[in-house]
C-alpha cells in the first residue's frame, strides 16, 4: 500500500523532558492504524506532530502531495469560546476557500444525521452536553474531504449506540481509500484497525 503520511525516527521533548523517542509511523491508503499506550505515553502528541501542529524534537513527517488532513483532538476547549452553533461548526469541515455547495451542504446534513445532532443545529456548542459536543466535532472531522485522518479518542463520552455509528464512519472513510490513525485506550476500538504502534514500552 502508498503510504500518505509518514513519520521517521520522530522524537518529541516538553520543557527539556522526552515524551516521544525514535517513533516510526506510516499511514497507508485504505487502512487503519491503532496508536495505544497507556496515558502520558505520548499518544495525543505523536497525532499533533502528525498533523503538523506540534514540531520534531528529532525526525521527520513527510505527506504525498496535496495529501489533506483531519485532526480531531482530545482537548478543544478554545472552540467553546467562539459562538457557533453546531451547524455552523460542523460546516467548517467543509471550507476549502470556496463557497459552500450544494453538495457541502447536503454532506453536512447527512453527517448531523447520521450522528443524530441535527436537531441541535441552532444550538451554541457551549450549551451542549459532553456527548453531544464530542458528535459536533466528529461531524466535523468527518465532513471534511481529507485523505488522511487523526483522531484522538474519538468516542470518549460517547453511548454504545453512537460509538457503533462513529465505527461504520470510520471503515467507510477506509473503504474509501483514506487512512486513518486512531488513538485509543479502548481495546474494542483498536481492534478495528489493521495494524498497532504502542507507545510506552
Amino acid at each position: 500500500m502508498s503510504a500518505l503520511l509518514t513519520a521517521e525516527n520522530l522524537s518529541f521533548r516538553y520543557a527539556g523532558t522526552p515524551v516521544l523517542q525514535d517513533v516510526n509511523v506510516r499511514a497507508e491508503a485504505a487502512s487503519m492504524l491503532a496508536v495505544t499506550g497507556p496515558n502520558g505515553s505520548g499518544k495525543s502528541t505523536l497525532l499533533h506532530l502528525l498533523a503538523g501542529v506540534e514540531k520534531p524534537w528529532a525526525g521527520h513527517v513527510s505527506r504525498a502531495p496535496e495529501v489533506r488532513v483531519a485532526l480531531l483532538p482530545q482537548r478543544t476547549g478554545d472552540i467553546d469560546a467562539l459562538p457557533l452553533t453546531v451547524t455552523e461548526c460542523v460546516r467548517i469541515g467543509r471550507f476549502a476557500r470556496r463557497r459552500l455547495t450544494r453538495a457541502d451542504h447536503a454532506a453536512v446534513h447527512d453527517l448531523m444525521e447520521r450522528l443524530e445532532i441535527a436537531h441541535l443545529g441552532r444550538r451554541r456548542l457551549r450549551e451542549l452536553s459532553g456527548g453531544q459536543r464530542q458528535r459536533t466535532l466528529l461531524a466535523q472531522t468527518f465532513v471534511q474531504e481529507a485523505e488522511v485522518y487523526l483522531l484522538d479518542e474519538p468516542t470518549a463520552a460517547l453511548d454504545t449506540a453512537t460509538r457503533g455509528r462513529v465505527h461504520e464512519l470510520l471503515t467507510e472513510k477506509v473503504r474509501g481509500g483514506a487512512a486513518v490513525v486512531l488513538a485509543s485506550h479502548d481495546r474494542e476500538e483498536s481492534a478495528l484497525a489493521g495494524r498497532a504502534v504502542t507507545l510506552g514500552r
